[in-house]
């Protein structure tokens, strides 16, 4: 064997273990782990929290018997149950996609999750366009939800609570307009008084302000403030109220529509940072779980 014969069986050999080397490494890349992961962890989360909100929506609404008795349906678009069950639904869906979709490299599932996403982000884009051009429009159907909240005050705890808390809590005001609006309901309107209401030509206890150092509030609270001076019912039978007694009625005298312009208003910089993170969060969702499948397309196509 000659010397130029050996040099070539040299080369060949030298050369053998890097193409080798070479057409492993660019045969082995991978779907991105820190992508795959990150969209699995942040809809792990997501996807617990609508299990939860689920649950509470379906247990408030199975304790007020509303799955055994329909005829309770009547209001059922204002019922914050219902609300939690479909917000909790909704989420819990997308969570589950993008989770199980993310960990299993499942491309339909990635797919639905971000379709479900671009829904969710246009419906928003498209109701927040309409508010801003339909805004008496907003303004008039709030008014009349607020409205059927006081005329049913009573007859669910739910919306109960949930006027209690804008009340008293959240916008500190009382009625639509003012506390007078509560003469639409049956308990707090002053005719109520012939039947021998308590609650008659009074307000809920949230309507009134809460005292310096008060740890628990007096429940009966807004009990004749909307009575004339020249009498009221107390617990021990009628009575005559001074008028520097009726002018000290310690109660919001603000309405709550006007209160939540005013909300809206001071606090519209807040509002409109949370919308822009939710409407960045979406949009990079949906373009992480695009580049995940074109990983994943990528990657199955080196398998034919």
């Amino acid at each position: 064997m000659s010397g130029e014969e050996l040099r070539l069986i040299e080369a060949n050999v030298y050369n053998m273990p890097v193409q080798a080397i070479r057409k492993y490494r660019k045969d082995s890349s991978e779907v991105c782990c820190c992508l795959k992961y990150f969209i699995f962890g942040f809809n792990v989360l997501f996807w617990m929290l609508g299990l939860c909100i689920l649950a509470v929506g379906v247990w408030a609404w199975s304790e007020k018997y509303t799955f055994s008795n329909l005829g309770k349906l009547s209001h059922v678009a204002l019922d914050p149950a219902l609300v939690l069950i479909c917000v909790g639904g909704v989420t819990f869906i997308i969570g589950f996609t993008g989770c199980v979709g993310a960990l299993r490299e499942n491309t339909c599932l990635l797919a639905a999750y971000a379709i479900f996403l671009f829904i969710i982000l246009l419906l928003e884009l498209t109701a927040g366009l309409l508010g801003f051009i339909f805004k008496d429009w907003i303004k008039m159907q709030a008014t009349d939800g607020f409205q059927a909240f006081i005329i049913h005050y009573r007859e669910d705890p739910d919306q109960q609570n949930l006027i209690d808390w804008i009340q008293e809590d959240w916008l500190q005001c009382c009625g639509i307009e003012g506390p007078k609006d509560w003469d639409k309901n049956n308990y707090f309107n002053c005719s109520s008084q012939a039947v021998g209401s308590r609650e008659a030509c009074g307000v809920p206890f949230s309507c009134c302000k809460r005292k310096p150092n008060e740890i628990i509030k007096n429940k009966q609270c807004g009990y004749d403030v909307r009575r004339k001076p020249s009498e009221g019912f107390f617990a021990d039978g009628w009575a005559k109220i001074s008028p520097s007694e009726n002018d000290e009625r310690n109660i919001y005298e603000r309405g709550c529509v006007r209160a939540g312009e005013e909300w809206i208003e001071a606090n519209v910089v807040h509002i409109s940072g949370v919308l822009v993170f939710l409407v960045t969060t979406q949009i990079l969702s949906i373009c992480f779980a695009q580049n995940l499948r074109a990983d994943i397309y990528a990657q199955k196509a080196k398998w034919h």
